[in-house]
Formats: structure tokens, C-alpha cells, sequence
């Protein structure tokens, strides 16, 4: 065979044949974040949608609750190569969870607080909006407070008897007053004392569409283009809004993806099966 003829299969070869993207650090199950490292100039889609890169070629995504089974990881190149890899998605089970004796009208919020509700749902949507090149995702997380862990993610709530959506966050049950601080670097994006069913709230942008929602709080500590470090309180415990007993409930979202945040602090992130 020709040399020019090896080169030309080696070439097309390369092209082809499927091959491990990227390596994954990170849970991939579902409510699970996963990130990598491709090259600066590369493009990034999962399941066909565009994942942002950053200068030095970081990523990160994640998986939603009812996320299916597998998921398509595809990175292009400049040059027009192009990777493909599938990521097996770990299923999990949620518990049913029963809260009574709340006040009803924050189970079934009354005709008169739908504007209010409006408002602030949209405020918590134009907070979680940012998409930043800031990589304090990538620094780790640590639990915004001390206490008992009361509430879990995915699990599906009975509120005074009727069901409701899914939990979307990690309780943590402590003394009204208890120090609560940011579980990551980032900027504020949201800081408001009152709101009807989350109480105080706080959002803190930690780049790359990664964001942390902190509630129930007592006090709110900080303002919106505020730049906070890990660690540091940003407010205290409260039992605020829709809460059957004084605790925070922390979110974590990947854009609009939600997140569980108690696989960030787990002692060793599970490694993913490739």
C-alpha cells in the first residue's frame, strides 16, 4: 500500500471511529453535575443542546431528576473532527415525604397572591439567567449550615395531605438564628427578606449557569453585584414562608436544570463508568 493511501485511511480512521471525548470528573446520575476539559477552540453540545466552553476549555453540566437513561456528549473541532461519546446516567429512587401543618394557604396560595407569585418567580428566573465565565463551581461546595439534614432531593411531597411537585432541594433543620454561608464563591444575584413562600431568599451566581437558591431565611445578610466567599454568612436561619419548622432549603440549578446538591459534598465525587 502507498503512503499516501496509509495516511488517507489513518485519516479517515481517526475521523470516524468513535472515541472517549473527554474525561468526566463528577455523579452522573440523575440530579448529578459533571464537568470536563476540551480544548479552548472546541465546540460542546449535550443531547444536542450547547453546552458553554470557557477560555481554558472548562464545562460543566448536569442531569435532572427524571433524567433518562443515557445521555449524548458530543465535542466538534476547529478542524472539523468530531467526538462522541455516550454517558450512562445513574438511575435513582426518591422517598415520599410527608409535611403537615402548614398553613394552608401556603399549600394552596389564595387567588389575591398570584401577581406577588408572578413577580417573584420571574425575579428568581432573571437571577438564574446569568451565564458567566466565573469558575468557582470548580472549587468545591460545602454545607450552608449546620444542622440535622430534614428534607432530600427528588423526594415527592404530601403538603397537609396533597400531593405536590417533587422536592428540588437539601433541608437542613437548625435553630432560628443559626449562621447560613455561602456554599461557593460567587456574586449575588438575588437577596430578598419576604418572599411569600420561600421567605428570605438569596441566589448566588457561581459561573457557567451554576447557581445556588438558599431559603426560609431569618435575616438576609447581603445585596444583589455583592461578591461573596465560600464560607462567608450571608444570612441566618429562619422559618420563613412555606416551612413547617425553622431550616434553609438549599438549590442547586445548571441553568434550568436542577440539581442535588447533596452529591456536591459528598466525601468523593462518584467517578463516571468509562
Amino acid at each position: 500500500m502507498k503512503l499516501i493511501q496509509k495516511i488517507l485511511i489513518l485519516t479517515l480512521l481517526a475521523l470516524t471511529t468513535p472515541a472517549w471525548a473527554v474525561d468526566l470528573v463528577g455523579t452522573p446520575a440523575q440530579g448529578g453535575m459533571v464537568w470536563g476539559v476540551v480544548e479552548p477552540d472546541a465546540k460542546v453540545t449535550l443531547d444536542g443542546e450547547p453546552v458553554m466552553v470557557g477560555p481554558d476549555g472548562n464545562f460543566v453540566l448536569g442531569f435532572g431528576r427524571d433524567a433518562g437513561a443515557t445521555a449524548e456528549l458530543v465535542i466538534s473541532y476547529g478542524n472539523g473532527r468530531r467526538e462522541a461519546q455516550t454517558i450512562t446516567v445513574k438511575d435513582r429512587s426518591f422517598d415520599i415525604e410527608h409535611v403537615d401543618g402548614l398553613p394552608p394557604k401556603t399549600v394552596t396560595p389564595p387567588p389575591e397572591w398570584r401577581e406577588r407569585r408572578a413577580r417573584e418567580t420571574g425575579m428568581v428566573r432573571e437571577a438564574r439567567s446569568y451565564t458567566t465565565g466565573a469558575l468557582d463551581w470548580l472549587k468545591g461546595f460545602i454545607r450552608p449550615a449546620e444542622g440535622r439534614f430534614s428534607g432530600f432531593y427528588g423526594s415527592q411531597r404530601i403538603l397537609n395531605g396533597k400531593p405536590r411537585s417533587p422536592h428540588y432541594g437539601l433541608d437542613i433543620a437548625a435553630p432560628i438564628g443559626t449562621s447560613i454561608v455561602a456554599p461557593a464563591a460567587g456574586i449575588i444575584r438575588l437577596a430578598v427578606p419576604d418572599f411569600l413562600l420561600e421567605g428570605g431568599i438569596v441566589i448566588i451566581d457561581h459561573g457557567f449557569g451554576v447557581t445556588s437558591t438558599l431559603f426560609h431565611m431569618n435575616s438576609v445578610d447581603v445585596k444583589v453585584g455583592d461578591t461573596v466567599e465560600q464560607g462567608q454568612q450571608i444570612g441566618t436561619v429562619g422559618k420563613k414562608g412555606r416551612a413547617s419548622g425553622p431550616h434553609v432549603d438549599w438549590r442547586v440549578n445548571w441553568r434550568n436544570v436542577r440539581l442535588d446538591p447533596i452529591l456536591l459534598i459528598a466525601p468523593e465525587p462518584m467517578r463516571p463508568p468509562f
